[in-house]
């Protein structure tokens, strides 16, 4: 029997974090970690999916969906610290032993806590996420030209438009077969919270700091070298924002490997939800011990 999500508010660090939660408190626990410009709204087929023998939790980074947006003065917007703020929403809830779903900044916020804490780690789920130099195609350019120079108001001008109300609708239906399976709602929701003050701002702040991911992206490669994690791929194959070949390139460090590709684009659980969530059950179910 699937258990009906729950909405909870809790302060990690002093800031007040919005995340979702269900199933049973003692089924293995799946901690999904959304991307950019979503939410854990991303998650809320995928959690209805799993509830009934898995335990999901689904936060909001500060600054998007419902968590709270503290001034750009008083907090620093950064991927280090969404980990910090992740890995303690973690420790507050008592979760020692968890799977980490990482979508698109998941990502990054997940390989973080991962190779700080290898001995937590059950499964790494990855849809459409990146560690390697080869995910980070033409979309890139702009990001890039803006890591060289923060005053290129060029590149700024491209980054804002990422997440306009066009920019927001392409990232959700680019690439995607029959885009009528697309709910409209997804970019309504996600404007929402650009929309507050200061949030185009620290939109920008995040692309400029993902360059210190890029720098980490050795040092999670190890991390898989060396602890041989269980990985399960589910890609979006027609994603422009990190192509397929990022996915290709876990295939040179990760020997544990269960890897799918989907006719979909960079949110492939919108169009393609049913097909992934039934990979990962089985994916699971059979690395967790929970199949029957």
């Amino acid at each position: 029997m699937k258990n009906q999500t729950q909405h909870h508010f809790i302060k990690i660090n002093g800031v007040n974090i919005f995340y979702r939660e269900a199933g049973p408190k003692d089924a293995p626990v799946l901690v999904l970690l959304h991307g950019y410009p979503s939410s854990s709204h991303m998650y809320r087929n995928l959690i209805n999916d799993l509830s009934d023998k898995y335990h999901l939790i689904a936060p909001d980074y500060p600054g998007y969906g419902r968590s709270e947006q503290p001034p750009i003065a008083e907090f620093a917007y950064t991927f280090e610290n969404y980990s910090v703020i992740v890995q303690g929403l973690l420790d507050q809830l008592n979760i020692k032993k968890y799977s980490l779903y990482l979508m698109d900044y998941g990502a990054p916020v997940g390989w973080r806590i991962a190779s700080n804490h290898p001995e937590r780690i059950d499964t790494l789920i990855v849809q459409n996420g990146c560690a390697y130099d080869e995910g980070l195609e033409a979309f890139w350019d702009p990001i890039k030209a803006y890591w060289k120079d923060r005053n290129n108001k060029e590149a700024e001008t491209t980054l804002r438009g990422f997440h306009d109300a066009n920019g927001l609708k392409w990232q959700y239906t680019h690439g995607v077969p029959d885009q009528s399976v697309i709910s409209p709602d997804n970019w309504e929701i996600d404007l929402r919270h650009l929309e507050r003050p200061e949030n185009d701002q620290i939109q920008l702040d995040m692309f400029y700091d993902y360059r210190t991911n890029v720098d980490l992206y050795p040092k999670w490669q190890e991390y898989f070298r060396t602890y041989n994690p269980e990985m399960l791929i589910v890609y979006g194959k027609n994603d422009y924002i990190f192509p397929v070949a990022g996915a290709e390139a876990y295939k040179k460090d990760i020997k544990n490997l269960e890897y799918h590709l989907y006719d979909a684009g960079h949110f492939a659980l919108e169009s393609n939800g049913n097909e992934i969530a039934a990979a990962i059950r089985q994916f699971l179910d059979k690395k967790t011990g929970t199949q029957k």
